[in-house]
Protein backbone atom coordinates (compact mmCIF):
# COMPACT_ATOMS: atom_id res chain seq x y z
CA UNK A 1 0.00 0.00 0.00
CA UNK A 2 1.49 3.52 -0.82
CA UNK A 3 0.56 5.65 2.14
CA UNK A 4 1.24 9.73 2.38
CA UNK A 5 1.49 11.19 6.16
CA UNK A 6 0.37 14.57 6.20
CA UNK A 7 1.74 15.95 9.95
CA UNK A 8 4.15 14.11 10.79
CA UNK A 9 4.01 15.07 14.08
CA UNK A 10 3.20 13.16 17.49
CA UNK A 11 0.79 10.79 15.93
CA UNK A 12 1.15 11.18 12.32
CA UNK A 13 4.86 10.15 12.63
CA UNK A 14 4.15 7.20 14.40
CA UNK A 15 1.50 5.87 12.59
CA UNK A 16 4.12 6.77 9.64
CA UNK A 17 6.75 4.31 11.36
CA UNK A 18 4.94 1.88 11.95
CA UNK A 19 3.60 1.06 8.57
CA UNK A 20 6.64 1.60 6.84
CA UNK A 21 8.01 -1.50 9.00
CA UNK A 22 5.23 -3.52 8.16
CA UNK A 23 6.04 -3.09 4.69
CA UNK A 24 4.17 -0.29 2.92
CA UNK A 25 5.57 2.35 1.29
CA UNK A 26 5.45 5.55 3.36
CA UNK A 27 5.74 9.23 2.01
CA UNK A 28 5.59 12.08 4.15
CA UNK A 29 4.95 15.83 3.02
CA UNK A 30 6.92 18.08 5.84
CA UNK A 31 8.65 21.49 6.04
CA UNK A 32 11.66 23.02 7.63
CA UNK A 33 13.42 21.26 10.07
CA UNK A 34 10.84 18.13 9.91
CA UNK A 35 11.54 17.99 6.40
CA UNK A 36 15.29 18.28 7.43
CA UNK A 37 15.23 15.56 9.70
CA UNK A 38 13.49 13.23 8.08
CA UNK A 39 15.94 13.62 5.00
CA UNK A 40 19.23 13.49 6.60
CA UNK A 41 17.75 10.25 9.47
CA UNK A 42 14.54 9.20 8.44
CA UNK A 43 11.55 9.08 10.09
CA UNK A 44 12.53 8.12 13.69
CA UNK A 45 10.39 6.41 16.39
CA UNK A 46 11.09 5.95 19.97
CA UNK A 47 8.77 2.67 21.61
CA UNK A 48 9.45 0.33 24.51
CA UNK A 49 13.15 2.02 25.13
CA UNK A 50 14.13 1.21 21.34
CA UNK A 51 14.93 3.67 18.86
CA UNK A 52 13.90 2.95 15.03
CA UNK A 53 14.52 4.66 11.86
CA UNK A 54 12.49 4.21 8.64
CA UNK A 55 13.60 5.76 4.97
CA UNK A 56 10.79 7.45 3.66
CA UNK A 57 10.24 9.88 1.13
CA UNK A 58 9.54 13.42 1.99
CA UNK A 59 8.80 16.90 0.41
CA UNK A 60 7.92 19.93 0.53
CA UNK A 61 6.27 19.79 -2.96
CA UNK A 62 2.49 17.07 -3.22
CA UNK A 63 3.40 16.75 -6.75
CA UNK A 64 7.00 15.04 -5.81
CA UNK A 65 4.85 12.20 -4.13
CA UNK A 66 2.38 11.52 -6.53
CA UNK A 67 4.99 11.26 -9.55
CA UNK A 68 4.03 7.74 -9.84
CA UNK A 69 0.50 7.42 -8.67
CA UNK A 70 -1.47 9.01 -6.06
CA UNK A 71 -1.28 7.58 -2.48
CA UNK A 72 -3.75 4.43 -1.51
CA UNK A 73 -4.01 6.20 2.08
CA UNK A 74 -3.32 9.83 2.99
CA UNK A 75 -3.17 10.49 6.83
CA UNK A 76 -3.99 13.61 8.04
CA UNK A 77 -2.93 14.09 11.30
CA UNK A 78 -2.74 17.82 12.35
CA UNK A 79 -3.89 19.88 15.07
CA UNK A 80 -7.56 21.06 13.78
CA UNK A 81 -6.41 24.81 13.72
CA UNK A 82 -4.06 23.87 10.70
CA UNK A 83 -6.48 21.51 8.98
CA UNK A 84 -7.85 24.23 6.50
CA UNK A 85 -3.91 24.91 5.13
CA UNK A 86 -3.59 20.98 5.45
CA UNK A 87 -6.45 20.58 3.14
CA UNK A 88 -5.46 22.75 0.78
CA UNK A 89 -2.03 21.12 0.65
CA UNK A 90 -3.92 17.56 0.65
CA UNK A 91 -5.95 18.04 -2.72
CA UNK A 92 -3.11 17.34 -5.24
CA UNK A 93 -2.47 14.07 -2.91
CA UNK A 94 -5.81 12.56 -3.36
CA UNK A 95 -6.75 10.46 -5.99
CA UNK A 96 -10.14 8.97 -6.95
CA UNK A 97 -9.91 5.99 -4.92
CA UNK A 98 -7.18 7.65 -2.33
CA UNK A 99 -8.70 6.61 1.41
CA UNK A 100 -7.82 10.18 3.30
CA UNK A 101 -7.32 9.63 7.06
CA UNK A 102 -8.32 12.28 9.26
CA UNK A 103 -5.89 11.05 12.62
CA UNK A 104 -7.73 14.00 14.68
CA UNK A 105 -9.44 15.59 17.94
CA UNK A 106 -12.86 17.04 18.39
CA UNK A 107 -15.46 17.58 15.74
CA UNK A 108 -14.27 17.10 12.11
CA UNK A 109 -16.07 18.74 9.69
CA UNK A 110 -17.34 15.51 7.84
CA UNK A 111 -19.51 15.20 11.29
CA UNK A 112 -22.87 15.70 9.95
CA UNK A 113 -22.29 13.42 7.03
CA UNK A 114 -24.82 10.38 8.23
CA UNK A 115 -28.15 10.62 6.04
CA UNK A 116 -29.99 9.33 9.66
CA UNK A 117 -29.59 11.66 11.95
CA UNK A 118 -30.59 15.07 13.27
CA UNK A 119 -29.11 18.10 11.55
CA UNK A 120 -27.79 15.90 8.25
CA UNK A 121 -25.57 18.05 6.06
CA UNK A 122 -24.79 20.78 8.42
CA UNK A 123 -21.42 22.35 7.87
CA UNK A 124 -19.89 23.86 11.13
CA UNK A 125 -18.88 27.33 11.18
CA UNK A 126 -16.45 27.17 13.95
CA UNK A 127 -14.71 23.90 11.89
CA UNK A 128 -14.77 25.00 8.08
CA UNK A 129 -16.02 28.80 8.07
CA UNK A 130 -15.19 29.26 4.58
CA UNK A 131 -16.00 25.77 3.13
CA UNK A 132 -12.68 25.45 2.14
CA UNK A 133 -11.73 21.89 4.24
CA UNK A 134 -14.90 19.83 2.25
CA UNK A 135 -14.11 21.61 -0.78
CA UNK A 136 -10.61 20.34 -0.96
CA UNK A 137 -11.11 16.93 1.01
CA UNK A 138 -14.22 15.01 -0.89
CA UNK A 139 -16.39 13.46 1.26
CA UNK A 140 -16.53 10.08 -0.16
CA UNK A 141 -12.58 9.57 0.20
CA UNK A 142 -12.96 10.26 3.91
CA UNK A 143 -12.79 7.39 6.44
CA UNK A 144 -12.92 8.92 10.06
CA UNK A 145 -10.30 7.64 13.10
CA UNK A 146 -10.42 8.52 17.04
CA UNK A 147 -6.90 7.79 18.59
CA UNK A 148 -6.49 6.57 21.44
CA UNK A 149 -3.02 6.95 21.95
CA UNK A 150 -0.08 9.34 23.46
CA UNK A 151 2.67 10.30 21.11
CA UNK A 152 5.53 13.26 21.84
CA UNK A 153 7.77 14.72 19.44
CA UNK A 154 10.65 14.91 21.13
CA UNK A 155 13.13 16.75 18.26
CA UNK A 156 12.21 17.23 14.37
CA UNK A 157 11.06 13.65 13.23
CA UNK A 158 11.32 11.94 16.42
CA UNK A 159 8.61 10.55 17.58
CA UNK A 160 7.98 9.03 21.66
CA UNK A 161 5.09 6.60 21.41
CA UNK A 162 4.10 6.95 25.65
CA UNK A 163 1.08 4.71 25.59
CA UNK A 164 -1.32 3.18 23.72
CA UNK A 165 -2.30 1.94 20.29
CA UNK A 166 -5.67 1.97 19.36
CA UNK A 167 -7.41 3.37 16.25
CA UNK A 168 -11.21 3.39 15.55
CA UNK A 169 -12.29 3.71 11.92
CA UNK A 170 -15.27 4.32 10.40
CA UNK A 171 -17.17 5.46 7.52
CA UNK A 172 -18.67 8.92 8.15
CA UNK A 173 -21.56 8.28 5.99
CA UNK A 174 -21.98 5.06 8.22
CA UNK A 175 -23.99 2.53 6.99
CA UNK A 176 -24.66 4.05 3.40
CA UNK A 177 -21.42 2.62 1.89
CA UNK A 178 -21.82 -0.62 3.27
CA UNK A 179 -21.54 -4.05 1.62
CA UNK A 180 -21.29 -6.37 4.45
CA UNK A 181 -23.03 -6.58 7.57
CA UNK A 182 -23.05 -3.61 10.41
CA UNK A 183 -21.92 -0.94 7.98
CA UNK A 184 -18.30 -2.15 7.73
CA UNK A 185 -17.49 -1.61 3.92
CA UNK A 186 -15.16 -3.03 2.08
CA UNK A 187 -12.64 -0.64 2.15
CA UNK A 188 -12.89 -0.27 6.04
CA UNK A 189 -12.52 -4.27 6.41
CA UNK A 190 -9.05 -3.71 4.13
CA UNK A 191 -8.04 -1.02 6.05
CA UNK A 192 -8.90 -2.23 9.38
CA UNK A 193 -6.75 -5.25 8.23
CA UNK A 194 -3.78 -3.20 7.53
CA UNK A 195 -3.37 -1.08 10.13
CA UNK A 196 -3.76 -4.25 12.67
CA UNK A 197 -0.90 -6.28 10.71
CA UNK A 198 1.64 -2.75 11.02
CA UNK A 199 0.70 -3.28 15.45
CA UNK A 200 -2.03 -1.12 15.87
CA UNK A 201 -4.96 -1.82 18.25
CA UNK A 202 -7.52 -1.37 15.45
CA UNK A 203 -11.17 -1.52 15.57
CA UNK A 204 -14.12 -1.29 12.50
CA UNK A 205 -16.62 0.82 14.14
CA UNK A 206 -20.19 1.56 12.28
CA UNK A 207 -20.80 4.39 13.43
CA UNK A 208 -17.96 6.78 13.91
CA UNK A 209 -19.51 9.73 14.98
CA UNK A 210 -20.44 8.35 18.14
CA UNK A 211 -16.70 7.32 18.94
CA UNK A 212 -15.57 11.11 18.00
CA UNK A 213 -18.14 12.60 20.18
CA UNK A 214 -16.95 9.92 23.40
CA UNK A 215 -13.93 10.72 22.94
CA UNK A 216 -15.01 14.44 22.70
CA UNK A 217 -16.77 14.30 25.78
CA UNK A 218 -13.73 13.31 28.16
CA UNK A 219 -11.38 15.86 26.83
CA UNK A 220 -13.30 18.57 26.06
CA UNK A 221 -12.60 19.81 29.59
CA UNK A 222 -9.98 18.69 30.43
CA UNK A 223 -7.62 20.48 27.74
CA UNK A 224 -8.85 23.64 27.96
CA UNK A 225 -8.90 23.96 31.80
CA UNK A 226 -5.23 22.95 32.08
CA UNK A 227 -4.53 25.51 29.58
CA UNK A 228 -6.39 27.70 31.62
CA UNK A 229 -4.61 26.72 35.02
CA UNK A 230 -1.61 24.98 34.26
CA UNK A 231 -2.76 21.95 36.23
CA UNK A 232 -2.33 18.24 35.53
CA UNK A 233 -5.50 16.01 35.59
CA UNK A 234 -5.51 15.18 38.96
CA UNK A 235 -5.08 18.54 40.79
CA UNK A 236 -8.29 19.36 38.31
CA UNK A 237 -10.15 16.69 39.57
CA UNK A 238 -9.13 17.45 43.21
CA UNK A 239 -10.13 20.51 43.03
CA UNK A 240 -14.10 20.01 43.97
CA UNK A 241 -15.43 23.02 42.52
CA UNK A 242 -13.25 22.72 39.50
CA UNK A 243 -14.37 19.19 38.82
CA UNK A 244 -18.13 19.97 39.65
CA UNK A 245 -17.26 22.47 36.41
CA UNK A 246 -16.43 20.12 34.50
CA UNK A 247 -19.18 18.17 35.08
CA UNK A 248 -21.43 20.72 34.37
CA UNK A 249 -19.95 21.24 31.02
CA UNK A 250 -20.30 17.83 30.27
CA UNK A 251 -24.10 17.09 31.28
CA UNK A 252 -24.22 20.26 28.50
CA UNK A 253 -22.58 18.17 26.22
CA UNK A 254 -24.23 14.86 26.96
CA UNK A 255 -28.07 16.80 26.42
CA UNK A 256 -26.95 18.08 22.73
CA UNK A 257 -25.40 14.33 22.24
CA UNK A 258 -29.43 13.02 23.26
CA UNK A 259 -29.99 15.74 20.31
CA UNK A 260 -27.99 14.75 18.06
CA UNK A 261 -28.71 10.70 18.26
CA UNK A 262 -25.78 10.03 20.14
CA UNK A 263 -26.50 9.51 24.09
CA UNK A 264 -23.85 8.94 26.49
CA UNK A 265 -24.51 6.22 29.42
CA UNK A 266 -21.36 7.10 31.30
CA UNK A 267 -21.92 9.88 34.11
CA UNK A 268 -18.99 12.55 34.57
CA UNK A 269 -18.24 10.95 37.83
CA UNK A 270 -17.65 8.07 35.74
CA UNK A 271 -15.85 9.58 33.15
CA UNK A 272 -13.43 11.43 35.85
CA UNK A 273 -12.62 8.14 37.49
CA UNK A 274 -11.05 6.63 34.17
CA UNK A 275 -9.15 10.38 33.81
CA UNK A 276 -7.68 10.34 37.19
CA UNK A 277 -6.43 6.05 36.43
CA UNK A 278 -3.96 8.07 34.19
CA UNK A 279 -2.32 9.82 37.07
CA UNK A 280 -0.52 13.34 36.62
CA UNK A 281 -1.55 13.93 33.37
CA UNK A 282 -0.38 16.90 31.63
CA UNK A 283 -2.97 16.95 28.40
CA UNK A 284 -1.58 17.83 24.91
CA UNK A 285 -3.28 21.55 25.20
CA UNK A 286 -1.04 22.18 28.18
CA UNK A 287 1.92 20.89 26.49
CA UNK A 288 0.80 22.92 23.52
CA UNK A 289 0.89 26.26 26.04
CA UNK A 290 3.87 25.50 28.23
CA UNK A 291 5.61 25.50 24.31
CA UNK A 292 3.82 28.28 22.77
CA UNK A 293 2.07 26.24 20.13
CA UNK A 294 -1.31 27.06 18.89
CA UNK A 295 -4.12 25.62 20.89
CA UNK A 296 -6.64 23.39 19.35
CA UNK A 297 -9.92 24.55 20.86
CA UNK A 298 -12.41 25.37 18.28
CA UNK A 299 -12.61 21.94 17.51
CA UNK A 300 -13.02 20.64 20.74
CA UNK A 301 -15.23 23.23 22.54
CA UNK A 302 -16.57 26.01 20.12
CA UNK A 303 -17.82 23.47 18.14
CA UNK A 304 -20.11 21.92 21.16
CA UNK A 305 -20.93 25.36 21.55
CA UNK A 306 -22.29 25.71 18.13
CA UNK A 307 -24.00 22.76 18.08
CA UNK A 308 -26.23 23.50 20.80
CA UNK A 309 -27.68 26.67 19.77
CA UNK A 310 -28.58 24.43 16.37
CA UNK A 311 -30.34 21.99 18.40
CA UNK A 312 -31.60 24.20 21.20
CA UNK A 313 -29.41 23.03 24.07
CA UNK A 314 -28.58 26.03 26.72
CA UNK A 315 -24.04 25.78 27.00
CA UNK A 316 -23.84 28.33 29.62
CA UNK A 317 -20.95 26.04 31.18
CA UNK A 318 -19.38 25.00 28.13
CA UNK A 319 -19.76 28.47 26.69
CA UNK A 320 -17.80 29.62 29.48
CA UNK A 321 -15.22 27.59 29.64
CA UNK A 322 -14.67 28.68 25.42
CA UNK A 323 -14.78 32.41 26.68
CA UNK A 324 -11.59 31.75 29.46
CA UNK A 325 -9.74 29.31 27.28
CA UNK A 326 -10.18 31.90 24.12
CA UNK A 327 -9.07 34.51 25.88
CA UNK A 328 -5.98 33.04 27.66
CA UNK A 329 -4.73 31.75 24.65
CA UNK A 330 -5.36 35.23 22.73
CA UNK A 331 -3.20 37.03 25.73
CA UNK A 332 -0.38 33.96 25.36
CA UNK A 333 -0.46 34.93 21.79
CA UNK A 334 -1.59 31.37 20.86
CA UNK A 335 -5.02 31.42 19.54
Amino acid sequence: MRVCVLGAGAIGGWMGVKLAQAGHAVSVLARGATLAAIRAEGLRLIEAGETAAVKVAASDKPDDLTADAFPDLLIVAVKSQGLRDAALAAKPLIGPNTIVLTAMNGVPWWFFQRSDRPLAGTALASIDPTGEIAASIPSANVIGCVVHAACSVDAPGLIRHKMGTRLIIGEPDGAAQSVAQGGISARLAALHTALTTAGFESEASADIQRDVWFKLWGNMTMNPVSAITGATTDLILDDPLTREFCSAVMREAKAIGEQIGIPIAQSPDERHAVTRKLGAMKTSMLQDVEAGRSIELDALVAAVVEIGAKVGVPTPYTSALFGLARLTGRVRGLY
